[in-house]
C-alpha cells in the first residue's frame, strides 16, 4: 500500500516534484516583495524574517498536507477493502507518513539551498526543531483521522475543509508574526494549536526569538492527542460504513 502510494504522489502527475517545490517558493517570493513595502522584518525579535517565514510555512504545509490528504484516501482505497486484513484507517496512515517524509526531505533541500545562498537556517537547537517538525506531523495525523471520517461520510465536510486552509494559513502566524495584534484578539488566536507548534519550531531554529506571548506546548499536545483519540474513535465506530462507501 506504501508504494502504491509513493508511486501515486509521486510518478502520476510529471509535474508532481515542481509544485512541491514551486508552491513554498512562490509564497516566499511574494511575501518578500510584500516585505519591502511593510519592512516585516522589523516585527519580529530574534530571527531574520525569510528564515522565519520559511520554516513557518513548512511547519503550516506538514499540517495542511496531513489534513488534505487525508480527505481522499479511504474513497481512493475502496478496492482494497476487499482484503480482510485492509481496514480504512490504514490508507489515512499511509498517506500521512508518506506526506510528512516528503515534506522533510523538502524542507532539507529548503534548508541546503539557503546555505548554498549564503542564508543560515541551520536551527540553534537542533533536537528542539525537530521535536517541533513531529509534534507538528502529530496534529496532521489527528485532524486527518478526523477529516478522513466526516469528508467520507458528508461531503460538505471536504468542501469546508478545502476553504478553511487560507484563512488559516493566515491566522496561524505564518507569514506574519502575531506579537503585535491587540491582547484580546491574540487571546482567541491562541486557540489554534498550529500556532503553538510553529512557535515551538521557530524557538528551535532561532535560540533568540521571542516566541508569541501564551505559547503552551501543553495545550498543543493536549489538543494533538484529544484529536487523535477522537480520530481514532470515529475511525471504531464507522469502520464498516466506511468499508460500504
Amino acid at each position: 500500500m506504501f508504494m502504491r502510494e509513493a508511486i501515486s504522489r509521486t510518478m502520476a502527475d510529471r509535474m508532481g516534484w515542481f509544485w512541491m517545490l514551486a508552491e513554498p517558493m512562490a509564497f516566499i517570493l511574494i511575501m518578500v516583495g510584500i516585505r519591502s513595502f511593510i519592512r516585516g522584518d522589523r516585527l519580529i525579535v530574534g530571527a531574520p524574517f525569510i528564515p522565519w517565514m520559511v520554516v513557518g510555512l513548512m511547519g503550516f504545509f506538514l499540517v495542511r498536507e496531513g489534513m488534505m490528504r487525508a480527505l481522499g484516501a479511504i474513497d481512493a482505497s475502496q478496492a482494497l477493502f476487499a482484503y480482510r486484513q485492509v481496514q480504512p484507517i490504514d490508507p489515512v496512515l499511509v498517506r500521512n507518513f508518506l506526506e510528512g517524509m516528503l515534506r522533510t526531505f523538502i524542507f532539507m533541500i529548503f534548508i541546503v539551498g539557503a546555505l548554498m545562498l549564503g542564508v543560515d537556517m541551520t536551527p540553534d537547537d537542533a533536537i528542539h526543531a525537530m521535536a517541533g517538525w513531529l509534534s507538528l506531523w502529530c496534529l496532521g495525523l489527528g485532524v486527518g483521522l478526523i477529516v478522513s471520517v466526516l469528508g467520507t461520510l458528508v461531503k460538505e465536510v471536504a468542501i469546508i475543509v478545502r476553504m478553511i486552509t487560507l484563512p488559516l494559513l493566515i491566522l496561524s502566524g505564518v507569514i506574519m508574526p502575531l506579537n503585535h495584534l491587540p491582547h484580546w484578539l491574540l487571546e482567541y488566536l491562541m486557540l489554534n494549536p498550529i500556532v503553538h507548534g510553529l512557535e515551538f519550531i521557530r524557538h528551535g531554529f532561532f535560540d533568540g526569538y521571542k516566541v508569541v506571548h501564551g505559547t503552551s506546548m501543553l495545550y498543543f499536545w493536549l489538543f494533538t492527542l484529544a484529536t487523535i483519540s477522537l480520530g481514532l474513535i470515529l475511525q471504531i465506530r464507522f469502520r464498516d460504513k466506511l468499508k460500504a462507501k
